[in-house]
């Protein structure tokens, strides 16, 4: 009999593979033994490999959500072997509008529903047999977790990272909330699909476009060795330059001219990237609602006009409005007239809704003969059209291209590379960088998320004006908790629900002890996972968002892996917050995750993807009650390149289960007395071993496992095989099945487990075949091959070739001038 250190005993060493009961047990015994704790070991290198957090969905996993978790938990296990210090940590991303829209469909409050939905999530994600450290999770609707994000939000707020606005920003009518622009796709509300309106509502922002060039250049950034700090994919590092989208250019200021009232001056400052062609300037154009419009309204001559045509534009998205295809629209402001710097020339002022008063500076300095958008407007309009740079307009369109300046008066003749420079000067310009990214809209209209941790107090607002009356919360009254409610419907009056909890918002100012008012909105999803990796690092602590130490010793994530839908929104975010916590000495890194990769999509079985609306879904727990986990691993990581989209296939998951069954017949004949191992099975299990482990680190899992099925096949043609070569096989596995593998290790007479055993090396010496394949050639042109021994002699070679009967169809009764050879590779015989 053979007893494993639980003192279990196996009396029939033969037994059927029952994964129920074995993956149920290893299971346990992993939770028991805290076999996957993660240390802080200053004598061991460190692996930190980490998952985007889900949010727990009341409808739990499907079968493509296991896919990233199994990706990292293949990865940490192999490297948890390797001799490394891991952490693999998880938790829950549950504030935000998918919660909260979940408990008011179920009609539960949203603490109660997401406690509900974590505990499913959790059992799901332990029936996979996950090496989490579950004595690191966390949950961002914690107190003591969203204690830290309101402290980093006081931080951002006290250096004036933080402000408040009341410029339009994106609503959404169905949400009931603003939005960023990143949660806007198409004009339309990411989460729901309802297009997006312009409303001008009170918000807080945070300046993100203050660390625009650090989030642009460090994506290029490299290290004290030239290595680039970031090894992400093109196609994520390239989305965040477009979406940050960096242009030089210059700012230029154009004087105003009121009719109705002559001595208010006034001046509209506008972004060119093209100030050679200045002189050309035959109109200007403002957005509609431009902050100056809104002053000239009052003045204008066709106010009824403009209002008419602010309001039509209203309705009309970004998209709609930036589409080159779509017919320009615009009114001019009449009595409104700018003063070109240049020549002095007076142009009229026009509103047109393909301006947007959040790209540039909301006002274009319009070019016709030399920009396609001003040539169509200026042509729609009958506005003069001025060309300054030669090259001629082309096929009745503008010239959009560079040359030599006309028109343009002591400019005359120059290039427009010198002229650009000299312009600028003379017009008192200013060469300056602009971004395409706008700040980020931080505060939702909604109850379930972060409290904001300030107060507005009407007294400290009369006694310091400047201030406007807004005191931030003490740090050690952190955190600032949110009231549990029986009603938390979104109002959609731009008011979040906690505004008419009077005895929540009723509050003592901290500065003059007056009745004072708490910031009403909330944060929003993002808030938590801007920083939850650093939270995993040291998740008890009390008195800090994470001790240096700790930091120090993990950081950065080695790899991070997650959907590539969130390269412009959550990627950039935490980008910014980890940037700001390095400003502020929280961090020692310039960027938080080193190595960057996405999952490619599970579709449903239809081509679809799952959806409870399209009915395709499958549920991991279905497929592990039938198959067992371990098949699951194996089949997901088996199904296709990593990173690429593929459709599950339920009848294909056989032939994974059909390698767990062969890993476990094989038992039967391995042996402890073979005296000399079969050489072409020795040199095939190292080059397996080779190939796993490069396979792994390379997240080719999919090719890894092929390896390790064409090894199992050989074996099994085996009559005996090593215990030793057995164990090499098990531990390959094992990141991959660990479950089986544990128990066959235990079987084997092992008292540890298998996934703190050593990962095998392999010998370079035995991964090189003794049996090579020689090419042979007649007159450069392959006539056969045939198998020889590596190294061997080259007369014999050259012998062995001539003596085939495919070459000596060719040679007979021809000379043979020179034989040409390549060790180990070729010989090419020359005839007359």
């Amino acid at each position: 009999m053979i007893f494993d250190r639980y003192g279990v005993t196996y009396k029939n060493i033969m037994e059927k593979y029952d994964h129920i009961k074995i993956e149920k047990k290893w299971q346990k015994k992993w939770a028991s033994s805290k076999l996957y704790k993660s240390k802080e070991d200053a004598t061991k290198p460190k692996s930190y490999i980490l998952d985007m957090f889900p949010y727990p969905s009341g409808e739990g996993l499907h079968v493509g959500h296991p896919k990233g978790y199994i990706a990292t938990d293949i990865i940490s296990r192999y490297l948890r072997m390797k001799g490394r210090s891991v952490l693999h940590p998880m938790g829950f991303d549950a504030f935000g509008l998918p919660a909260e829209n979940y408990a008011l469909k179920t009609k539960t409050n949203p603490t109660d529903s997401v406690a509900m939905n974590i505990k499913r999530f959790k059992k799901q994600l332990e029936l996979i047999g996950l090496d989490y450290d579950w004595s690191r999770e966390i949950n961002t609707t914690d107190p003591k977790y969203y204690k830290w994000t309101q402290w980093i939000f006081l931080q951002l707020f006290k250096r004036g990272l933080a402000y408040e606005s009341y410029e339009p920003i994106n609503w959404c009518p169905s949400c009931k909330t603003g939005l960023a622009n990143e949660d806007v796709e198409n004009s339309r509300c990411e989460r729901c699909g309802t297009p997006v309106e312009k409303k001008p509502m009170r918000q807080w922002v945070l300046r993100i476009t203050d660390y625009a060039e650090r989030l642009l250049n460090d994506l290029d950034a490299k290290d004290a060795d030239g290595d680039k700090i970031l090894d992400w994919p093109t196609s994520t590092t390239e989305l965040q330059k477009n979406w940050i989208g960096r242009s030089e250019g210059v700012l230029i200021k154009f004087k105003i001219e009121i009719t109705k009232i002559k001595n208010e001056p006034k001046q509209i400052e506008v972004f060119t990237t093209r100030p050679d062609t200045l002189f050309g300037v035959t109109y200007m154009v403002l957005a509609p609602d431009h902050k100056l419009v809104t002053e000239l309204l009052k003045t204008v001559e066709n106010k009824k006009e403009v209002e008419e045509y602010i309001a039509r534009t209203k309705n009309a998205s970004e998209i709609e409005r930036t589409d080159t295809k779509r017919e320009k629209t615009g009114v001019e402001l009449k009595g409104v007239k700018a003063i070109n710097p240049a020549n002095n020339e007076v142009i009229p002022v026009w509103i047109a809704d393909y301006v947007l008063s959040d790209y540039g500076t909301g006002a274009v300095m319009a070019v016709p003969a030399h920009d396609l958008r001003d040539w169509e407007f200026a042509r729609k309009y009958n506005l003069p059209i001025k060309e300054v740079i030669s090259g001629g307009i082309i096929d009745d369109l503008a010239y959009i291209g560079a040359g030599s300046l006309i028109n343009s008066g002591l400019f005359n003749g120059m290039n427009s590379n010198q002229a650009m420079k000299k312009i600028t000067e003379s017009v008192g310009g200013k060469w300056t960088a602009t971004h395409k990214i706008r700040d980020w809209v931080f505060s939702r209209q909604r109850y379930w998320g972060e409290p904001i941790p300030l107060i507005h107090c009407e007294n400290c607002a009369r006694l310091n004006p400047s201030g406007n009356g807004i005191v931030p919360v003490p740090e050690e009254d952190l955190p600032v908790i949110l009231p549990k409610v029986k009603l938390y419907e979104p109002t959609g009056t731009g008011e979040s629900p906690l505004a008419a909890i009077s005895k929540w918002v009723n509050v003592k100012c901290p500065v003059c002890k007056s009745m004072a008012k708490r910031e009403t909105n909330t944060m929003p999803q993002w808030a938590g996972s801007c920083w939850y990796y650093l939270r995993y690092m040291d998740p008890k602590n009390r008195e800090a968002l994470v001790t240096p130490d700790n930091e120090k010793y993990w950081a950065p994530v080695d790899v991070y892996i997650g959907g590539a839908e969130h390269a412009t929104r959550h990627l950039i975010y935490a980008r910014f917050w980890h940037k700001f916590l390095y400003d502020i000495g929280v961090v020692s890194t310039i960027e938080p995750f080193k190595k960057l990769q996405h999952v490619g999509l599970i579709m449903g079985e239809d081509g679809k993807k799952m959806s409870k609306r399209f009915g395709n879904i499958v549920n991991p727990d279905d497929i592990i009650k039938i198959y067992g986990a371990d098949t699951l691993r194996i089949y997901e990581m088996f199904m296709g390149p990593f990173d690429q989209q593929i459709a599950w296939n339920t009848s294909s998951i056989i032939g994974s289960r059909r390698f767990i069954e062969k890993v476990w017949r094989l038992k039967k004949i391995a042996a402890n007395n073979i005296a000399v191992e079969n050489k072409k099975i020795l040199t095939l299990v190292h080059r397996t071993i080779k190939k796993v482990s490069e396979d792994i680190s390379d997240m080719k899992f999919n090719t890894a496992i092929s390896s390790m099925m064409i090894l199992v096949n050989e074996l099994e043609k085996e009559n005996v095989i090593s215990k030793k070569v057995y164990e090499t096989l098990l531990k390959l596995v094992a990141p991959f099945a660990p479950h089986i593998t544990d128990e066959l290790w235990i079987i084997f007479g092992h008292r540890g487990s298998i996934h703190i055993s050593e990962w095998p090396k392999y010998d370079p010496n035995l991964i090189i075949l003794d049996e090579i394949t020689i090419t042979v050639q007649i007159n450069g042109k392959v006539r056969t091959s045939f198998n020889s021994v590596r190294d061997t002699d080259e007369e014999k070679i050259k012998n062995i070739a001539l003596g085939l009967p495919e070459i000596k169809k060719w040679t007979n009764g021809k000379g043979i001038k020179k034989i040409i050879t390549v060790k180990n590779k070729l010989v090419n015989i020359v005839t007359a």
